[in-house]
């Protein structure tokens, strides 16, 4: 196998689809998905990607996917963890539900830390590897109406942390790239809303961002050019990080 290996998780569509079809100009692409088997083989038949299902909120699927891949792969490069989810229903946190909650949170930082786990072993045995936290502008961002998806990102942003210090000394660097709002089929429902915050001021650079914005980002990540800053976290949010008066 000539090409290096990347691993993308939710590859099938918006951020993660858009990833997938960047990165398969260099890479031999695993992609994983949930339920959508039909725009999982739609990425599959356009870029060439092997992909897989697996639910990452379930331990025993995560196992199946790592001994998969350990059996079909003999390297895995490069691990994209993008996949994850809203929760079902947008409410405040004074009547939010235990179930939302632990979906949530399984999806969003149980499955990615284990994951992250088993494929960082590897990388220690073949000495190489570069790890990729997608979070969220949510990670620092309150919104009251889904404290569940914003607690959920905040610690995914520590476990992007960690994972930086721990795989430091094994020259396998680790990032988190912080999207901020993306147009995907994640945010259709209040897309237009958020068009009006956007013309009204709300980003320094007023335009919605495209899944590719995140997939460049991740591309310099892939290409090795920021090898020297592992740790780092790249806004991809139009400027909406930056405090201005």
């Amino acid at each position: 196998m000539s090409k290096p290996v990347a691993l993308v998780t939710g590859g099938s569509r918006g951020i993660g689809r858009a990833i997938v079809e960047e990165l398969a100009r260099t890479h031999q692409i695993v992609a994983t998905y949930n339920t959508n088997r039909e725009a999982a083989q739609t990425v599959a038949e356009r870029t060439g990607a092997t992909v897989l299902p697996c639910q990452l909120g379930d331990v025993e699927s995560c196992r199946h996917l790592v001994e998969t891949l350990q059996e079909r792969f003999p390297k895995i490069d490069l691990l994209v963890n993008n996949a994850g989810m809203a929760p079902r229903e947008r409410r405040d946190i004074l009547d939010a539900t235990p179930e939302s909650f632990d979906e949530v949170f399984a999806a969003n930082l149980k499955g990615p830390y284990f994951l992250t786990q088993a494929i960082a072993r590897r990388m220690i045995e073949q000495t190489s590897g570069r790890v990729i936290f997608i979070s969220s502008i949510s990670s620092f961002t309150a919104s009251v109406n889904r404290g569940d998806y914003c607690m959920s990102k905040a610690a995914l942003s520590m476990a992007a942390k960690l994972f930086a210090a721990r795989l430091a000394r094994h020259n396998i660097p680790v990032f988190e790239i912080q999207p901020g709002i993306i147009r995907t089929d994640m945010i259709a429902l209040v897309a237009m809303a958020y068009e009006e915050k956007i013309a009204n001021g709300l980003l320094p650079q007023p335009r919605m961002g495209e899944p590719v914005d995140v997939a460049r980002a991740v591309r310099a990540i892939a290409d090795g050019h920021l090898d020297y800053s592992t740790g780092q976290v790249i806004h991809v949010d139009g400027g909406f990080h930056l405090r201005t008066l």
